[in-house]
Formats: C-alpha cells, structure tokens, sequence
C-alpha cells in the first residue's frame, strides 16, 4: 500500500507535462517521474524489479490519472 503520496508539477503550462511524485511503500522512500505518456522514471533506492514493475506502477499511474484529471477538469466555480 502507498502511504503518503505527493505529486507535483515540474513545468508550469506545458502540453507535455511531466510530475515529480513520492510515496513510502513498506516504510521506504520512493519517488520518480511521472511522464506525460505514462513513462515512470524511479529515483533513490527502490524496491526489487517485479514489485515495481508489477504493483507500484499500476498504483502510481492510477493515482496519477485520479488526481491529475480532478484537478484539472472539474468545473470552476464563482462565488
């Protein structure tokens, strides 16, 4: 399970954004980028191949698609 996850955006109004994002998965640090194409590149100490190829991501890329797509397509609201 990732706990703590934190994304941001590394270009201001760019077509093909990337985001720098981190997370603790089992107690460990991990971080990356998330690239406009859904391209994952890992930084620091990771966990082994098969678990970050197989779970971390899946997890990431759907957290991504959630968080990305609700900030930037809900409607604007005046008040």
């Amino acid at each position: 399970m990732l706990v703590h996850f934190q994304y941001k955006p590394l270009y201001q109004r760019t077509q093909k954004q990337s985001w720098a994002f981190s997370f603790y998965f089992k107690g460990q640090f991990i971080s990356g980028t998330y690239h406009f194409d859904g391209s994952i590149t890992w930084e620091g100490a990771q966990v082994e191949k098969k678990i970050r190829d197989e779970q971390l991501k899946q997890a990431v890329h759907d957290l991504m698609l959630y968080h990305v797509y609700e900030e930037e397509h809900q409607p604007k609201h005046k008040i």
